[in-house]
């Protein structure tokens, strides 16, 4: 595993003790990305059969893996309040790329805000999607 994939998982807030649920993995998930995530974080990915309230919900996500909403709704159901939803879709000319629009279409009707993006891989990009604050105090 390089430096790279461990700053990778750095920008994506990974720390010591957190929970971080992998939901979308499929055979073209990023491995350096995925092992530097559970270096950094000392522990195993969670998937969603889960108990554990997660810290960082990892979604792997391409074009054709369906409705992008009920998707982003379903990583939000065991999301700690303060927790982040890391949307990673193939960057743009890659296979099952995801257009921007689709993603500024969906996330506020999951209810969650989209706050920034990154290179999260050598062939993903990374949203960070996090539940407005106005909706988390109300829960």
């Amino acid at each position: 595993m390089s430096d790279d994939s461990t700053g990778m998982a750095a920008r994506l807030g990974i720390k010591p003790g957190m929970v971080v649920q992998e939901l979308g993995w499929d055979d073209d998930a990023d491995e350096d990305l995925r092992d530097a995530v559970i270096d950094l974080s000392g522990s195993e990915m969670v998937d969603e059969d889960t108990d554990e309230v997660a810290d960082v919900v990892l979604l792997w996500w391409r074009e054709d893996d369906g409705d992008l909403v009920d998707a982003l709704v379903d990583a939000i159901a065991s999301l700690a309040d303060e927790g982040v939803v890391w949307l990673l879709v193939p960057k743009s000319g890659r296979p099952g790329h995801v257009e921007p629009g689709d993603v500024t279409e969906a996330a506020p009707t999951a209810g969650l805000s989209q706050t920034s993006s990154i290179s999260a891989a050598k062939d993903w990009s990374g949203i960070r999607l996090v539940t407005p604050k106005a909706a988390r105090t109300r829960r």
